[in-house]
């Protein structure tokens, strides 16, 4: 059983000289975990590549994309714009985010009942409204606190939301680890604030070659939510 978790680990370790150090050591006592929502605790609905086209056009969506293979912060990259333009870019990626809303699917929720299980804190920060975060709790029916929506600025990722929710459960960054699906939002959030990250990869689209020198890399990856329990028991003090 102990080489089994030992391999299912290393296949979702990347072994990085700073990962290396944080895991190989005693281990941490872990008391959050954050999440992100969007494509982590909810299925992906939104179809961020038509938002991107609709806000950019497309030859300018095709241009960013290949300088940025990590992905697009639309959010940044229309901060600067004409007030006018503005407005109507985000009008556009609330037209998006409310299909999403429509459509949106809960991931299984059986990781938060271990957390619980364990008195480990959850937390949520998303680039979405706080709208579709009220919508969440409501049909997920467990509360994440705090549950930061873009409202809270700066937003992901910038590590300042994740360093709220640390300081306003009085642990220190190294005692969380941020889960989500963005090598750009979430992993970058993470590791500026000085977590844990995972990354979420369920359809194995960072082992692409272009992700190879990206900025910020987790310290742990994984192909679903289930996975995360071998992540958090192998490497971690879950005592309560």
């Amino acid at each position: 059983m102990q080489l089994l978790l030992s391999n299912t680990v290393k296949a979702f370790l990347f072994l990085f000289p700073h990962s290396k150090s944080k895991t190989m050591s005693a281990k941490t006592r872990l008391k959050g975990v954050v999440f992100d929502m969007d494509g982590t605790l909810t299925v992906p609905v939104i179809d961020f590549a038509a938002m991107y086209k609709a806000v950019l056009g497309d030859h300018e969506y095709r241009r960013i994309k290949a300088e940025s293979p990590s992905g697009i912060d639309i959010l940044k990259h229309i901060e600067n714009w004409p007030s006018e333009k503005q407005c109507k870019a985000y009008d556009t990626i609330a037209h998006y985010e409310r299909l999403g809303i429509d459509r949106l699917q809960i991931m299984p929720a059986e990781l938060c009942g271990f957390l619980d299980s364990k008195k480990i804190r959850r937390g949520l920060i998303t680039r979405n409204v706080k709208s579709a975060v009220d919508l969440f709790h409501e049909r997920f029916g467990i509360e994440f606190s705090p549950a930061l929506s873009r409202e809270f600025r700066p937003y992901k990722p910038s590590p300042a939301p994740l360093l709220h929710i640390c300081s306003a459960w009085e642990v220190q960054p190294n005692e969380v680890i941020m889960i989500g699906d963005s090598l750009k939002d979430d992993v970058a959030c993470g590791r500026q604030a000085g977590t844990f990250t995972c990354l979420l990869d369920q359809t194995g689209r960072y082992d692409s070659p272009e992700y190879a020198n990206v900025d910020f890399k987790p310290d742990f990856k994984v192909t679903s939510l289930d996975e995360v329990y071998s992540v958090l028991e192998v490497n971690f003090n879950l005592s309560p």
